[in-house]
């Protein structure tokens, strides 16, 4: 078979939920991978961040063939060998009393904001359903029908109705309208992206994560940060909060934290909050099984021992430095934190940001599109300076073929 039978197979018989660029992939190794002709690429999605630690990384793979060759699942009704160790690690790793494991971020974002309502009504004293929860114009928590009734973008929300109560929407990166909302009594949670990948790679500025946090502070509301994306060394920090020194209330994380090999998400929070759920009340048959814990900590390891945080940060500020020097009418804006960078495409000759990502794969890199008109280069955090250069090189060639 080749690229356009695998192609014509997925429509013909997979539900039409995604519009993939025109490359099937078949392996993967660290900043690469091959698709089924053999044609290899750099990765500059790393499947939206969850390839932080490179493809199969053989630390990550080893421990969860490892642990699959033993155990696979208890569910919890039982407990099992390696829950207890993954929570230990964890907890101390990022410095939180209790840890609650789930499978998907969008389960994550649920889970806290479960968790959010019941500690409003038990701890807070707010009146039971009255709860409300400020959430960020632009955000992208999911795509469940919950977080979709806080979402400001139509391809999310639009015929799904009728949608969850109880979300304020205010404009992101804006403590002014913030701080008005909190002035309601019945507010619990302010649910943020430190930086909104979805959107664009959309940076706030300097101090807006820790006024908000303050904000909150004073109005006894809790800060939940969704660090699904940002999260893991992604932005040259282990957490894109700590650039402000801000510790959420509960934190929200995925993707990385499996290296890309199982899907993996937590919350983590302190025991006033998160000791409000009780047996019964919350739960998943796979959140937390063994595979699952070994694989989180061998991805929690790497971070640590590759050093992945200050990797992201040196090379994140050179990239954007190189391609600045990209000189296109074509370029807009060009922004990032770390190793999360995006560049605004201005339509050229009736070309569009998609037009560029199928010429960067015909150039051996491979980007998608968000919002039409953005394109986010996230490479997995184990790229060298070397291979950076030449994706830089590679990209700026691209661009400006379209002049």
């Amino acid at each position: 078979m080749n690229t356009q039978d695998y192609i014509r197979r997925e429509d013909k018989f997979g539900a039409h939920n995604y519009h993939p660029l025109p490359v099937v992939l078949d392996r993967g190794e660290g900043v690469y991978v091959w698709d089924v002709e053999g044609r290899r690429y750099y990765d500059f999605l790393s499947a939206y961040s969850a390839v932080n630690q490179g493809h199969c990384h053989p630390k990550i793979v080893n421990a969860m063939t490892e642990q699959a060759g033993k155990l696979t699942l208890t569910s919890r009704a039982f407990y099992n060998s390696t829950l207890g160790e993954f929570e230990e690690y964890i907890t101390k790793y990022f410095r939180y009393d209790k840890v609650l494991p789930m499978n998907s971020g969008a389960e994550a974002d649920e889970t806290a904001l479960k968790l959010c309502r019941k500690w409003a009504y038990e701890k807070k004293g707010i009146p039971e359903n009255e709860a409300k929860i400020i959430v960020c114009e632009g955000n992208f928590h999911g795509r469940t029908i919950t977080i979709i009734s806080m979402s400001t973008d139509p391809d999310s929300y639009k015929g799904f109705g009728p949608y969850t109560p109880g979300f304020i929407t205010i404009p992101y990166n804006d403590t002014d309208a913030l701080a008005k909302e909190l002035e309601d009594p019945n507010v619990a949670g302010f649910l943020v992206e430190p930086i909104q990948g979805e959107a664009g790679v959309y940076v706030p500025d300097d101090g807006f994560l820790s006024k908000s946090y303050e904000l909150c502070k004073q109005k006894n509301v809790l800060f939940i940060a969704d660090e699904v994306q940002t999260g893991l060394a992604r932005t040259g920090k282990l957490l894109a909060c700590d650039h402000e020194e801000v510790r959420p209330d509960i934190l929200i994380l995925g993707k990385a934290l499996s290296g890309g090999v199982y899907p993996v998400s937590v919350v983590l929070a302190d025991d006033e909050i998160m000791l409000t759920i009780r047996p019964g009340e919350h739960g998943s048959t796979y959140g937390g099984n063994p595979v699952a814990a070994k694989v989180a900590i061998a991805a929690l390891e790497i971070i640590r021992e590759e050093n992945l945080s200050e990797r992201a940060e040196k090379l994140g500020k050179m990239f954007r430095a190189e391609l600045r020097k990209i000189d296109s009418p074509m370029i807009e804006l060009i922004r990032g934190k770390g190793l999360l960078n995006a560049i605004v495409i201005k339509p050229t000759n009736g070309k569009t940001a998609w037009d560029v990502c199928v010429a960067l794969k015909e150039n051996g890199l491979l980007a998608k599109p968000t919002h039409e008109h953005i394109i986010r280069f996230a490479p997995p955090l184990v790229i060298t300076e070397e291979q950076l250069t030449e994706c830089a090189e590679i990209i700026g060639k691209t661009i400006r073929s379209f002049e």
